[in-house]
């Protein structure tokens, strides 16, 4: 059986409320968390994405409220991360109602969270998020911290090795991408998808419904995250489905027919 490809918003909160920025600043305000939630589960979105992206920064957990509140609305699958340090500290999101738990700048001080996060709650509760700057052509660069610090790490080797500690997918987004609408960094998504076993999610830099195509069958991902096109109406959950259908894609809702672009057990 072919696996559906998957259409994901992305609430990227600070502060309690939704913004939108490019790369990683200039953020702008675009709504109610609980709100845009409850609107995206009404468009029958595939999944749920809610980043605190300033958690880390601020040295303080994951707003929780916010989370239940959320999650109390939303009848998809809910993907959480910011703040994320410990095995408790995703616990609590779990309990608060996500599904998932996403660790970004934890992982990169302690690849080996994805580990413990994996044996206590499963593999498919860990969503290793890796944030990416390009330094060379083919080459990138992990930042932490919402995008603020620099590490020196490279982003496809960091990538494998929390595949192999037990993240379930991985949440590629590139920093020189976000926010521009100018497509995903496909050369990035493709080296991610291509040296891992586990499902990747493009994302960062989507401004057409084109983009979406083009992270499946060029970035090889198994998924399709975007935030700006649809939090400030450019097109709709079901215009994004209707693109990924005209181009062969299987999507939820449509006869699922081999992908172009089959890659591994989560294409």
């Amino acid at each position: 059986m072919t696996v559906r490809v998957r259409i994901i918003p992305c609430l990227d909160v600070a502060g309690g409320r939704v913004v939108k920025g490019v790369n990683f600043v200039d953020l702008a305000d675009a709504g109610d968390p609980v709100q845009q939630a409850r609107v995206y589960d009404a468009a029958e979105a595939d999944e749920l994405c809610f980043l605190d992206i300033t958690a880390s920064h601020e040295g303080r957990g994951t707003i929780l409220d916010v989370v239940a509140r959320t999650a109390a609305v939303c009848f998809m699958p809910l993907t959480v991360g910011g703040g994320v340090r410990t095995v408790e500290d995703g616990r609590a999101l779990l309990l608060a109602g996500a599904d998932k738990v996403a660790i970004n700048s934890a992982a990169v001080a302690r690849p080996e969270l994805a580990g413990e996060l994996a044996e206590r709650f499963g593999s498919q509760c860990v969503v290793g998020a890796i944030d990416a700057r390009a330094t060379a052509p083919g080459r990138w660069e992990i930042y932490t911290h919402g995008g603020r610090q620099p590490t020196g790490i490279d982003a496809v080797a960091h990538a494998r090795h929390l595949a192999a500690l037990g993240a379930g997918e991985l949440l590629v987004t590139s920093m020189d991408r976000d926010g521009t609408r100018g497509g995903y960094d496909l050369a990035l998504t493709r080296a991610i998808a291509d040296a891992v076993t586990v499902p990747v999610i493009a994302s960062g830099g989507v401004g057409t419904l084109g983009d979406l195509v083009a992270g499946i069958r060029e970035g090889g991902a198994s998924a399709v995250l975007a935030a700006s096109i649809f939090h400030f109406g450019q097109h709709s959950i079901a215009e994004a489905r209707a693109a990924l259908a005209a181009a062969g894609l299987p999507v939820r809702g449509a006869a699922a027919a081999p992908s172009p672009m089959a890659h591994g057990p989560g294409a």
